[in-house]
């Protein structure tokens, strides 16, 4: 393991939009959307982009830093909600985002003496240096009676370790964008910073909430269950169980998975099936395939760091977003801000899942989910959040984070590519986080955190299974 590095603050500042600047009024307000309010239950993401820089610090404050802050500033004018805060009022009062003029986001520049190479490399490494990576959002807040609770929405933070690279560090509550909101946020503000004018008008955000129709009253289940969580435990945004509650000893990893992983993958489960005269499971995308992989080797490794003997008959969950803007019968613009993504939660019996066709049960119950969302990605919505609830308080589920369908590699400030992108939102929730791969085509990166113990079990199983595969 590393030794914790060394700290030093450059600056601590605000960046705001550029004065004059043409956001739509003095103060906005934008309503949250029934598929933005099951995110209030979820913990920040927290999203790290690793970036080479062979230049001292001179030249990072005199020139990369200045550019970094202003390109952000102006990326702000069209992002403004990023700038703001939610607004969380007790019952009945909705819970909206709200934007005034001169509203910022907080801004920390750091220099760090530890090893760059180390923290941007895919083998085992503490997760307790990645810490000091992330910058500080808050995630709480106490309404009154007559006063609503403000919650900022995204921070960010710049580590430099000179004469190596740079770590732009993000965190940001779901409750404002998706994944692809995100994104097109990011993108934006990679572009003014390379070139530092004004994208054309056909990406420009759109913030129609008009776009998002809730046919099945969703929003007035999802509100009741917010109302009794600020009720109990105040305005708290994520998950209480687990959120931040990362032991000791755990060891952050990736994993590639490469398309002819892939196809190794689909043959064994086709032989399987034509062994035991089974239909093939539906729905065999990489994502499936990759999932699928993941899971058993997941369940593997808890049966040998856990000793889980006593669970073979229980329920194991498997939590996913599934994108919104192809399922839905009614078009979304792709600049929309907000979100537009439904949950999906396969389920299977660990004793299946540990058998010999395990990759079969596996893939099955994944690929029917993802079917049953392309159908009908509202079917059993109200039971949405009950459900993240039930998979949150398992010692069982596992989740996703991330989509590898969102290019988040091609994120570029002047800098290059990214060397590595690493997401230290997953810590502490048992949720796997995947991406596209930096350097393999139709690649997926899989990325964990893990007690040192299990990952090594977890490494080996991995790597077993592929070996073993046809």
């Amino acid at each position: 393991m590393a030794q914790l590095s060394k700290l030093n603050v450059i600056e601590q500042c605000q960046v705001s939009t550029p004065q004059n600047s043409s956001t739509p009024q003095a103060c906005y307000h934008l309503p949250l959307t029934f598929l933005d309010i099951p995110w209030l239950f979820f913990s920040p993401s927290q999203p790290l982009f690793f970036y080479e820089f062979p230049y001292p610090t001179s030249h990072f404050t005199s020139i990369t830093l200045p550019n970094l802050k202003h390109s952000l500033s102006l990326t702000l004018q069209l992002f403004y909600p990023f700038a703001g805060a939610l607004l969380a009022r007790p019952e009945p009062g909705k819970p909206e985002l709200v934007y005034s003029q001169g509203d910022s986001v907080a801004f920390t520049v750091v220099e760090s003496n530890a090893d760059f190479g180390y923290l941007s490399g895919n083998y085992q490494r503490d997760v307790e240096e990645f810490n000091t990576l992330v910058p500080q959002l808050a995630s709480t807040g106490a309404p009154s009676r007559n006063c609503a609770a403000k919650i900022p929405l995204l921070s960010v933070q710049i580590t430099l370790f000179p004469n190596c690279g740079i770590c732009i560090g993000l965190a940001y509550h779901h409750v404002v964008a998706d994944e692809r909101t995100f994104n097109n946020f990011i993108k934006t503000w990679a572009s003014f910073s390379r070139h530092s004018f004004f994208p054309s008008k056909s990406i420009l955000p759109s913030y129609d909430r008009k776009a998002i129709v809730d046919p099945y009253a969703l929003e007035g289940i999802f509100l009741k269950e917010w109302w009794k969580r600020i009720s109990s435990k105040g305005a708290i945004i994520g998950n209480t169980k687990t959120a931040m509650l990362v032991p000791m000893c755990m060891v952050r990893a990736t994993f590639l998975m490469d398309l002819n992983r892939m196809e190794r993958i689909k043959n064994w489960i086709a032989n399987l099936c034509n062994k035991g005269n089974e239909p093939l499971p539906v729905h065999l995308s990489a994502y499936v395939l990759t999932c699928a992989f993941v899971w058993i080797s997941l369940i593997k490794s808890q049966e040998k760091y856990f000793n889980y003997k006593c669970c073979g008959q229980d329920q194991n969950y498997f939590g996913f977003i599934a994108g919104g803007l192809t399922r839905l019968n009614h078009p979304v613009p792709s600049t929309y801000v907000g979100n537009c993504v439904g949950f999906g939660q396969a389920a299977a019996i660990r004793s299946e899942l540990l058998g010999d066709n395990g990759i079969v049960v596996a893939a099955r119950a994944i690929g029917n989910t993802v079917k049953k969302l392309d159908k009908a990605i509202f079917g059993g919505a109200e039971k949405w959040i009950s459900d993240c609830k039930v998979m949150f308080e398992s010692e069982l589920h596992v989740m996703v984070s991330g989509s590898p369908k969102v290019d988040l590699y091609e994120t570029d400030f002047g800098l290059g590519r990214p060397k590595k992108i690493e997401d230290v939102g997953v810590d502490g929730t048992k949720a796997i986080a995947l991406t596209e791969s930096r350097d393999v085509s139709g690649g997926i990166e899989v990325g964990l955190v893990l007690p040192k113990p299990q990952m090594d079990y977890f490494s080996t199983f991995f790597i077993e299974g592929l070996n073993a595969t046809p």
